[in-house]
């Protein structure tokens, strides 16, 4: 079988690489998902070639190319303007952590490095110049059969790495493929040892199954599997967390949140993010009133306090924090949005994540009682407003220490005050301000 490779510029400077390192006398193959796509149909984007070559080879024959993984034979191949991560093909032996193999031995047989790779579907590979497809794994019948499927003993590609089990879930999602029966066993068999793997490796896996086409495929193949209960206990727990059904007919909050995913239009991290962390709060809130009915007072803040818990403990960065946090935190202010003063609706339209927060507020009520009036009313008042922009405050917290107050955290309250009245024009110069802050403080004093 042979592929029909695109004629770009890119794979052009691919395909001269490959036969110039081939001329050399070093075969040189394309690999992983760059073929996988061009099985589908698809124009890949990462182009990685594996050689008999070694990586000191590969630097001798391309000038400006660079060595990126010593340990593990790989260069980084630059050609006519392009870059392309080769390594050279090897086998390995006993991984001694769950990542690291203990061992590395190349090899110029290209079956026996295919036999190191995670899942037939990525097993296979091309010959960059003539398209010749080479699979020795049946990687095209499973990508015909819709299957995600371990090359060899899945219990032994897991436990060498144990990141693989989440990688399995993910190509399940993203081609919307169901987990190979033995692949699947040996998933929930070894589900424990996720909880050993490098928080950045989970952050990355978890955000791409976010943001795939099948975010809720990928959380019920989470939860199923038992892999939730060791990367996300506090979402694994919304499971037991029962919700009112005259607001939230679908069910539990592990449901709504699945729903919420589901109906992403366009996914970006932040956003997912904050869909999948909005209600995690509601598991420690669950409370009944006296008439019997399900309450979850303050889940706005244990949402938000566990959700800095949880990106912090992933690294998220201080900003991506930041944003998730106050999404969370005031994701119910949308419910009083209808009864807001004018004023109000502008600084909160006005707010760097409104975008965000208004799309969470939408998904929040497409997953649960459909009633859209809060969000209508804060987008027919965004288009009374074109260019939204708030001013600078008239009065700062520079100004009250130069008024005789001490920093405390009555500044906020009043700032925050003086800075409504200025934003509903009833007063719209500095000096007319000082005066107002000026009698404010006579009087509290009196």
């Amino acid at each position: 079988m042979h592929l029909a490779l695109p004629a770009t510029a890119e794979f052009t400077a691919l395909r001269h690489a490959a036969k110039k390192l081939a001329d050399a006398g070093f075969p040189t193959r394309l690999v992983g998902g760059a073929v996988r796509d061009l099985v589908l149909g698809k124009t890949p984007s990462d182009l990685d070639l594996v050689t008999t070559a070694h990586h000191l080879k590969v630097v001798e024959l391309f000038p400006g190319s660079r060595v990126v993984g010593q340990s593990f034979g790989v260069a980084l191949l630059e050609n006519e303007g392009f870059q392309f991560e080769t390594a050279t093909a090897r086998k390995e032996r006993t991984y001694l952590d769950g990542r690291h193999p203990e061992a590395i031995q190349t090899t110029t047989d290209f079956s026996v490095d295919a036999e190191r790779r995670d899942f037939t579907i990525n097993a296979m590979s091309c010959d960059p110049v003539t398209g010749e497809l080479f699979d020795y794994h049946d990687g095209v019948g499973d990508l015909a059969r819709g299957i995600v499927r371990t090359v060899g003993d899945p219990e032994r590609r897991f436990t060498e790495d144990y990141l693989r089990m989440l990688r399995a879930v993910r190509f399940a999602a993203r081609y919307d493929f169901a987990l190979h029966d033995e692949t699947r066993a040996a998933i929930e068999k070894n589900a424990a040892l996720a909880a050993r793997i490098a928080p950045e490796r989970v952050r990355e896996e978890l955000t791409q199954m976010l943001t795939s086409r099948f975010p809720e495929k990928a959380f019920r193949l989470l939860e199923a599997t038992g892999l939730l209960r060791y990367l996300l206990p506090e979402i694994a727990r919304l499971r037991q967390v029962e919700q009112p059904k005259e607001f939230h007919p679908e069910g539990d909050v592990f449901e709504h949140t699945l729903l919420m995913l589901r109906h992403q239009a366009l996914p970006f991290p932040l956003l997912a993010w904050s869909i999948l962390l909005h209600d995690v709060g509601k598991f420690a809130t669950a409370r009944r009133d006296e008439t019997g009915r399900i309450r979850f007072f303050g889940h706005e803040s244990e949402g938000a306090r566990l959700a800095v818990e949880i990106l912090t403990r992933l690294h998220f960065s201080r900003h991506e924090i930041k944003v998730i946090e106050h999404a969370i935190q005031y994701h119910m202010r949308f419910a009083s949005v209808e009864a807001m003063k004018k004023s109000r609706l502008r600084q909160l339209v006005a707010d760097e994540n409104f975008a965000l927060e208004l799309e969470l507020n939408r998904l929040d009520c497409l997953a649960s009682n459909h009633l859209f009036g809060a969000f209508v009313c804060a987008l027919d008042f965004l288009h009374t407003l074109p260019a939204v922009a708030l001013p600078p405050p008239l009065i700062t917290g520079g100004d009250l220490i130069a008024a005789g107050l001490a920093p405390s955290p009555r500044f906020k309250v009043l700032l925050d005050a003086l800075f409504e009245i200025q934003l509903a024009r009833k007063i719209d110069d500095r000096a007319a301000m000082q005066q107002h802050l000026k009698q404010l403080l006579e009087a509290d004093r009196g």
